[in-house]
This record gives C-alpha cells, sequence and structure tokens, in this order.
C-alpha cells in the first residue's frame, strides 16, 4: 500500500479562532500582538489586515501609522499549541495518524483512507468543507511525503493533489522555503539566484552540502521519499481498531446499534484470528459538529463473543446524543489478552456456569460500577491485610488461608473503636459500647492472638474475642496491646451472620 500523506495549513489559525468566538471581528482589521523587547510585535495577523500591509513581525507602532483603524488584542501564550491539538484529537475522524506540525498546521496519514469517503478528492473536499464551516482559513494537499504535501499546501498554484510517485515534479517549480529550511539557507540561495527547486536539484549533492549544510538535503531528501520521515501521532494508535464512516449522518438510536454491531463483529473477527480476547473496550461517536460521544465496557475476562460484547454496551447507548448527527463510529479495544482452547470453547458454551457467572458479573459492573469483586488470599496475618482483590476470574491463588479458626462475614475495612468493661483483664469484656449503642455480653470465645510479620512489625498485637450479646447479634473485637505496659483499647473488626 502507497503511503499518502497530507498537510492542513491553517495560515490564519489563532485570528479565525477569535472570530469564531467574536463574529464582529470577521469585518475588522485586527492583529493579536506581544511583548518584546519593550515594543509590542505582532504575532498573528487577519486577512483583512494582512491585505492592507501588516504581517506578522512587525511592530505594532508602525502597523497604525500604515493602518490608524488598526485593532490590537493580547497574544495568548500557548494558544496555537492547544488548538492545534484539539483539531488534530478532531481530525481523527478522518485517520488514527494525526501529528500537530506546529505553528499552524497538521500532517495526517491517511493511507489506506480516502477510499471511504469515495477517493482522494471527495476526501479533500470534505476535510476543506469541514475546517471551512468551522471558520478556518484552510489550504489542504496529498502526496506521497509530509514534506512535499507541506511544500504544495503552502505554496503549490496548479493542484492539491499530487500524484503517487511525482513529487518531484510537484517541487520543481516551487521556492526553496516550501522545503522547510531555515531562513538563513533560503536567504543564501536567493542571493545566489536561486529562487525555485529546479534551479538547483541536479546540482552535485557534494557541492550543496558544502555551501548550505547537510539541512538541505535532509529536507529534499524527505520531500521526495528518500529519507524517513517519522510522524508523530497526537494520541498513540491502539493497535485493535475498527472504524466505520457513514455517508449520511446517523442520528437514531438503531443507526448506532447497526454500526456498533457491525465493529463489535469486525473486531472479534480479527481477535478471533489472534487468539486474543477483550478486557475492555471504547465506542467513539464522531458528531459532524465536531463533539466526540464516548462510551466504554470493561469484562472480567477475556471474551470476543459478540453478542455478550453488545450486551455490555447495550444500555449505555441511551447516554450516547447524537445532535445533528454521527459521521463516524470508531471501536477500540486498548485491553486485550490471549485466550487458550479451553477458554474459548467454554465462552462458545451455553450450558458452562463459569461463563453464566462471568457474563452475570459483567452486566453488573456495567449498570452499577465496580461493585463485585473477588478475593484472593494474601500473605499478612493481619485480617484487613489477609485479602486482596482477584485481577480476574483466572487469577489463581498464591497462598491458602491461613486459619481455621472462625472469621466474620463483615470484616470492616478499619476497625472501629469501642468502649468496653472488662471485670478482670485479659478476659473478654463484659458489655461494650459502639455507634452509641449498648451490648451486653452474653458469651464469649477467646482470645486469638494476631501479630504482624517481623519485617512489617509498626504496632502492638491484638487479642482477638468472638462474642454474642444477649440478642444473638455476634461481633469480632480485639485489645491492641496489653494491661501490663498501658492502658489497651479495644476495637470492633467485624460482624458474624
Amino acid at each position: 500500500m502507497t503511503k499518502r500523506i497530507i498537510s492542513v495549513w491553517l495560515k490564519y489559525l489563532k485570528t479565525d479562532w477569535i472570530c469564531r468566538r467574536q463574529p464582529h471581528f470577521k469585518e475588522l482589521p485586527f492583529v493579536m500582538a506581544a511583548p518584546e523587547r519593550g515594543r509590542m510585535v505582532v504575532q498573528a495577523v487577519n486577512p483583512i489586515a494582512e491585505s492592507k500591509g501588516i504581517y506578522k513581525g512587525m511592530v505594532v507602532a508602525d502597523c497604525r501609522a500604515i493602518l490608524p483603524s488598526l485593532q490590537v488584542l493580547n497574544d495568548i501564550e500557548g494558544l496555537s499549541d492547544k488548538l492545534l491539538k484539539a483539531l488534530a484529537e478532531w481530525s481523527i475522524r478522518y485517520t488514527p495518524v494525526v501529528a500537530v506540525d506546529p505553528p499552524d498546521g497538521l500532517i495526517l496519514d491517511v493511507s489506506g483512507c480516502p477510499h471511504l469517503w469515495g477517493g482522494e478528492k471527495p476526501y479533500l473536499k470534505d476535510i476543506i468543507t469541514k475546517f471551512t464551516n468551522f471558520g478556518y482559513h484552510v489550504r489542504v494537499a496529498i502526496a506521497d511525503t509530509a514534506g512535499a504535501a507541506w511544500a504544495v499546501s503552502r505554496y503549490g498554484q496548479i493542484t492539491p493533489i499530487v500524484d503517487s510517485g511525482r513529487q518531484l515534479d510537484a517541487l520543481l517549480p516551487l521556492p526553496p522555503v516550501s522545503l522547510r529550511l531555515e531562513p538563513t539557507t533560503v536567504s543564501k540561495l536567493e542571493k545566489l539566484g536561486l529562487y525555485q527547486i529546479n534551479s538547483f536539484i541536479k546540482m552535485p549533492r557534494s557541492a550543496l552540502r558544502r555551501r548550505f549544510g547537510q539541512s538541505l538535503l535532509t529536507r529534499l531528501d524527505q520531500a521526495l521519499g528518500q529519507e524517513i520521515e517519522t510522524i508523530v501521532p497526537v494520541k498513540p494508535i491502539e493497535p485493535y481498531q475498527e472504524r466505520l464512516p457513514s455517508l449520511e449522518p446517523i442520528r437514531t438510536a438503531t443507526g448506532i446499534e447497526i454500526g456498533l454491531k457491525q465493529l463489535i463483529e469486525q473486531l472479534c473477527n480479527r481477535l478471533e484470528k489472534e487468539g486474543k480476547g477483550i478486557r475492555k473496550a471504547n465506542f467513539k461517536c464522531y458528531r459532524i459538529d465536531g463533539n466526540i460521544q464516548q462510551i466504554t465496557i470493561g469484562t472480567n475476562r477475556p471474551s470476543r463473543s459478540t453478542k455478550h460484547i453488545f450486551k455490555l454496551f447495550e444500555p449505555k447507548i441511551a447516554n450516547i446524543e447524537p445532535a445533528f448527527g454521527i459521521e463516524l463510529f470508531l471501536l477500540e479495544a486498548p485491553i486485550v489478552e490471549d485466550i487458550g482452547v479451553e477458554q474459548d470453547m467454554l465462552w462458545h458454551s451455553s450450558s458452562h456456569d463459569e461463563v453464566a457467572v462471568a457474563e452475570l458479573v459483567d452486566r453488573i459492573t456495567g449498570k452499577l460500577g465496580d461493585v463485585v469483586h473477588r478475593y484472593l488470599p494474601a500473605e499478612h496475618h493481619m485480617p484487613e491485610r489477609s485479602i486482596k482483590i482477584a485481577t480476574s476470574f483466572q487469577e489463581l491463588p498464591t497462598t491458602s488461608w491461613r486459619t481455621d479458626l472462625p472469621r466474620p462475614i463483615h470484616l470492616l475495612a478499619k476497625p472501629e473503636p469501642i468502649q468496653v468493661t472488662v471485670a478482670i483483664p485479659d478476659y473478654p469484656p463484659i458489655l461494650f459500647h459502639y455507634n452509641g449503642n449498648r451490648y451486653t455480653v452474653k458469651k464469649a470465645d477467646g482470645p486469638e492472638r494476631i501479630e504482624e510479620e517481623w519485617w512489617l512489625n509498626d504496632g502492638l498485637y491484638r487479642d482477638y474475642y468472638c462474642v454474642e450479646d444477649e440478642n444473638g447479634g455476634r461481633y469480632w473485637l480485639f485489645r491492641l496491646g496489653s494491661y501490663n505496659t498501658t492502658e489497651p483499647k479495644w476495637f470492633l473488626h467485624g460482624f458474624f451472620a
């Protein structure tokens, strides 16, 4: 597949953004300026002011001498970077590989994408239309290389589409600055009368390197495709991702469901070939107004059951607001895991209890949040640290439970202090107060002494008692420390059934 790159040039990026927020500026000449060495210097200019002879880098005082009616706004530091990043993320609807090209452009690797829009011409037309509707002045070009696309988007006069393998023909009539050279290098070339690339491209490379430096040859090779130029996307590309553009904007829940089902089937078919299953998936809907709607699901074990995955997404589809319509659906699986042959058979068996339980937990979690947990024993003596949450259904315990002594069904995450009355030291209490209530102890069993591991020992030992009150309620209490040293403290740590 031939690599195809689009360069998007937003010449009036910041001033167009101002006009979007304050439409009355569309009819006024204005600039954005910032202080430099004690003077206000123009950082951005709108088309009207530019047509009057105002350009970036001029001193504001000189601009006003030329155009007294010029409006001057304070420049906003970092605005270009923020706008480009936001526009780059918005442009992911056209391709997953979008990079920021400061100070006023974007680079899109669109290899294999234009056919979804019916070809490169309608593809570029759609991009231009969307940016124009947002209020931005835009020029775009497509070529085999980022360098050639960049040059044609800014200095091309004939066509924005450079046929595959014809970047040299497109570059020849363009000025040296179109190669993204340093200003000093451009100045040297122009002083020698080399105003077009065709005037020096056939010169010996050794002579060009000696006179203008290696950067000229590097930029030339990048534009011609003889040297690789890396494009760093604004967002990392998920390796498991499926896209579905729509010819007409989708506004109904039924249309969203159809698109989601198709993407789930495509993604699961791909995962089946690679022996993997979904643990987490994101469904994104790109609206024509630039907004991105997203819903997310997770599974307790890797799955590629299309029916199960759709059921997890289904209750959340109502949260998607299509507004004026959705033009692109995207399904990505940022977390996948390998599925063994035996496990794969279980997912396709409706009679296996383990599968039914896993799917039930997935549905409960999808509706109520992370409320269902599976616990495993941990290598600690203290009760609150002797268990850990399992990360999946497949995780096995690394140790066995340490005791056969009774443990409460409800263990408090943090022991709560209580006031007790004890007849004799080192005996269980005869009554205790908890949350303003008094409990008279009728039966008691214990003590069971529990201490921290020696390498973690940072406190006193605990003596635990199982006690039962006059109403039949059973509680797990402990005394921290001994009566021989200081007055010990008592705590309630759990409730038995």
